[in-house]
């Protein structure tokens, strides 16, 4: 199949693990958010996606009504608040809400799979990933801990390239701060190792290109320092000293406007951008996961949206999990997703 049509193209979203709450919030964002929701399709599976609208819907409302579509360009066609559902995974029986399998993660990843392929060849605009669950994905054998490296991996094996010559940076956002991390899904004494200066300069240049191409301007970069104080001079760590503030003074004289390292209990609020308060900063580069992931997440889960950045496509996700403990029940908040949804359009600008 090939779907390459002139014209708009459509935005895919990925059910996530049917066993969590990602086909209830897209049931949700089709339903409270039409607008933001039209021309979007789900990859993923049609039964799925009626039990999370029949989920959604309740006693006393009525039932959002879900479309088998055939291809992605399809979804221009149907009415707002119908959910247009293109199926991408093996018909099987619906899973059990609230467990791990291996069916429902082998299920979650050739919804990404099938996306990532289909963004590859132009087929659609951009992906937008509801959440996977990373146990699901292991007990199915998925060989990747979750979407950043399932893209990644996809994304060189188009291009015929090793995994290695296709870096990656995850990004998390909302309306008042941007970070960019060194490293993902690794332990934290992996994490320290990590801080060295090849992966910090292609954080920063993918930061500085990406960053800038959504800014449209070069991009204003705070540098969190990875020990307490940025090291204090050395006394608490010599990472700072010999390998971030090196990397800094080279990607300046590469002409990126770079900062830093700072302190990583303050260099956030000082990026932090308010009313009337414009931050010092549009981005701040975080040595490890938590490290930028806890600013971001104290401002709200519902408004953060995660970015890969690097990849010869465009992805964005919500910036929270599976939920196990509230599949099923209808209250799962569609927030980041809209979100999510929001800001893959404005990438596709």
């Amino acid at each position: 199949m090939n779907d390459t049509i002139p014209g708009p193209k459509p935005l895919a979203i990925t059910m996530g693990d049917p066993a969590g709450i990602g086909p209830e919030i897209i049931a949700r964002a089709f339903r409270d958010a039409p607008k933001v929701t039209a021309g979007c399709f789900v990859a993923g599976d049609v039964a799925t996606l009626r039990r999370a609208s029949a989920l959604v819907s309740g006693p006393g409302r009525p039932l959002i009504p879900v479309a088998w579509i055939e291809t992605p360009s399809a979804a221009f066609g149907v009415p707002m608040r119908c959910i247009p559902v293109l199926q991408v995974t093996p018909d099987a029986d619906l899973v059990d809400l609230g467990r791990v399998s291996a069916v429902a993660g082998a299920a979650a990843a050739d919804c990404v799979v099938w996306a990532a392929r289909a963004a590859l060849r132009q087929e659609i605009a951009a992906i937008v990933t509801a959440p996977l669950h990373k146990e699901a994905l292991a007990a199915a054998g998925v060989p990747y801990p979750g979407h950043t490296e399932l893209l990644q991996a996809e994304a060189a094996a188009f291009l015929g390239k090793p995994v290695a010559e296709v870096p990656v940076r995850m990004m998390l956002a909302n309306d008042e701060l941007r970070t960019v991390l060194v490293s993902i899904h690794v332990s934290l004494r992996d994490a320290i190792a990590a801080v060295t200066p090849d992966n910090l300069a292609q954080t920063l240049r993918i930061t500085h290109e990406s960053v800038g191409a959504l800014l449209r301007r070069p991009p204003r970069i705070g540098v969190a320092g990875l020990n307490p104080h940025a090291g204090e001079g050395g006394l608490f760590g010599r990472e700072e000293v010999e390998v971030i503030a090196p990397a800094i003074a080279a990607a300046r004289r590469a002409g990126m406007d770079v900062s830093g390292p700072f302190a990583p209990d303050t260099v956030f609020m000082r990026a932090r951008t308010t009313a009337g308060h414009p931050g010092e900063f549009d981005v701040v580069v975080a040595m490890y996961h938590d490290q930028g992931l806890i600013p971001i997440k104290y401002l709200g889960v519902d408004k953060g949206v995660n970015v890969t950045l690097g990849l010869p496509l465009r992805r964005t996700s919500p910036d929270h999990g599976t939920a196990f403990d509230l599949a099923g029940t209808g209250r799962a908040d569609p927030s980041s997703l809209i979100e999510a949804i929001r800001f893959a359009r404005g990438l596709c600008a």
